[in-house]
């Protein structure tokens, strides 16, 4: 290699992103195993030879071994080898990798000694049904608890027994307002009367009631904000408790009040403006003033609820859009742009709405009507209201004009989609390899047509994330695979 080469800055990264580059020939993975330190994840590659699995387990390294584990590509025999180990962590990330083992394998981890390996198997729907029922009747109440959780779809059997455990733990997880899976499981007709005399499970009952008068009231006046929260959503509320919770001291309670079909505009108003209000307030005080624990508690549950107002999914809406189109609530015209069924001219209007999230919702349910400019302009102005990796041009296939347009655009975030063409120009690509902003040059340092020569200097890149991608490319030449790992000693 020519002596200007430049060394890499995050030679970690770099050797990362080797250990998944899927060119790198056997002789290198070998190199890579024998290296170890911090490339455990070269285990994980789909093209390990049974000889590389063997050495990989001779090592007894534990992330080159906990790596190994997640594989999904292993041969049955190896996971049972595996399921034997004594490390339990190698034997939770087995469980973890195994979504196509065979029963037998899961019949051995569903009597591991570790509890931790039991409580994986409860969140995997792969195990079979007879086999994960076998742990509601395990020692440790975090995996009963657990199991709960996972499997609210459990045969009946189950689930009865899980709603009268001993252990408070296992019965609120078992009759939640949440769980891990949907669709969530509605309670034995028989055990209600239990569930809502138990605090634990009250609040996870309250929507499965048939509500009188008398009930409601009680539920209204619970201390726990959970259950006061349910039964102001239960559809059966009486106006007056309806309007009473209206003005509870707590938002959460509040909001479900402002979801309801039937309150009031007046209400709804009202409890918008104040929950939007309170929410605006930060967590930290600007004079610097220390907060004290309820004062800060009562202020962060106003930002929950102020986000949670914004986000809502209500049905109804869905259901009569129409009427919802020039709501002043966000989140009744992001309900109304998912219905399926509205005219054209009102996807248009909310294709042109002035929040991004309900921009964005429209056109992910109305594609067919999004032309390339529109397209062009929800992406652009795409504004998340949390973090995700997940963007509208992901849904649209730019064609390769636009997207060498984007090379050039003002915004990075444009610049980012032009290594999306395939046969982008290779003079496009050396000049986005070279942009300021480190995403523009992570998202071209892949890229086919990008010249040899420029993919080589990126390996010395300031930003680690880059140096990372431009290792993993399989256009790297194995000359420079080589030479990173002789600049690694391995």
């Amino acid at each position: 290699m020519p002596d200007a080469v430049p060394v890499p800055v995050h030679l970690a990264a770099v050797l990362a992103g080797l250990a998944a580059n899927p060119a790198l020939p056997p002789e290198l993975i070998r190199r890579l195993l024998a290296y170890r330190r911090g490339v455990g994840q070269v285990a994980k590659r789909a093209d390990l030879t049974a000889e590389l699995i063997a050495e990989i387990i001779a090592t007894d390294d534990h992330w080159l071994l906990h790596s190994l584990a997640l594989n999904r590509r292993l041969p049955d025999p190896v996971r049972f080898r595996l399921a034997e180990h004594r490390d339990p962590a190698i034997r939770v990330a087995l469980v973890v990798g195994s979504s196509d083992a065979p029963r037998e394998l899961f019949a051995r981890l569903v009597d591991d000694q570790d509890a931790g390996v039991r409580q994986r198997l409860t969140e995997s729907d792969h195990v079979p049904a007879d086999l994960r029922a076998r742990l509601v009747r395990d020692p440790e109440p975090e995996v009963r608890a657990s199991l709960a959780q996972w499997w609210p779809q459990a045969p009946e059997e189950v689930r009865r027994i899980l709603l009268t455990d001993p252990v408070d733990e296992v019965r609120a997880a078992a009759c939640s307002t949440y769980y891990r899976r949907l669709p969530h499981p509605a309670p034995p007709a028989d055990l209600i009367p239990a569930l809502l005399d138990d605090p634990v499970t009250r609040a996870g009952v309250v929507s499965h009631l048939v509500l009188t008068a008398e009930t409601a009231l009680r539920l209204a006046e619970d201390p726990d904000d959970d259950v006061r929260r349910e039964v102001a959503r239960h559809p059966h509320l009486p106006p007056e408790l309806r309007d009473r919770l209206g003005e509870d001291a707590c938002p959460s309670v509040r909001v479900a009040v402002f979801a309801r079909p039937d309150t009031p505009e007046s209400l709804r108003h009202r409890i918008y403006a104040e929950i939007r209000q309170a929410g605006a307030v930060p967590l930290i005080d600007r004079g610097h003033r220390t907060l004290d624990g309820d004062e800060f508690l009562r202020r962060f549950e106003e930002s929950i609820a102020a986000t949670e107002l914004g986000a809502l999914d209500l049905p109804w809406v869905t259901a009569d859009p129409l009427p919802h189109l020039s709501s002043p609530y966000v989140c009744f015209r992001g309900s109304a742009a998912r219905s399926r069924a509205l005219p054209a001219d009102a996807v248009l209007r909310l294709l042109d709405d002035e929040e991004s999230i309900v921009r964005t919702t429209m056109a992910r349910y109305a594609p067919e009507l999004v032309d390339l400019a529109t397209a062009e302009r929800i992406d652009r102005d795409f504004r998340p209201d949390k973090m995700t990796d997940w963007r509208p041009a992901d849904d649209f296939a730019f064609p390769p004009q636009t997207l060498r347009r984007f090379a050039s655009d003002a915004d990075a975030r444009m610049r980012c989609l032009a290594p999306r063409d395939p046969d982008l120009p290779p003079e496009l690509a050396e000049r986005l390899a070279a942009d300021p902003v480190n995403s523009v040059r992570h998202a071209v340092a892949g890229h086919p047509r990008l010249p040899t020569r420029v993919l080589i200097a990126l390996l010395a890149d300031p930003a680690d994330a880059v140096a990372h991608a431009a290792a993993g490319s399989r256009h790297l030449p194995v000359a420079d695979m080589e030479r990173l790992l002789s600049l690694a000693g391995a």
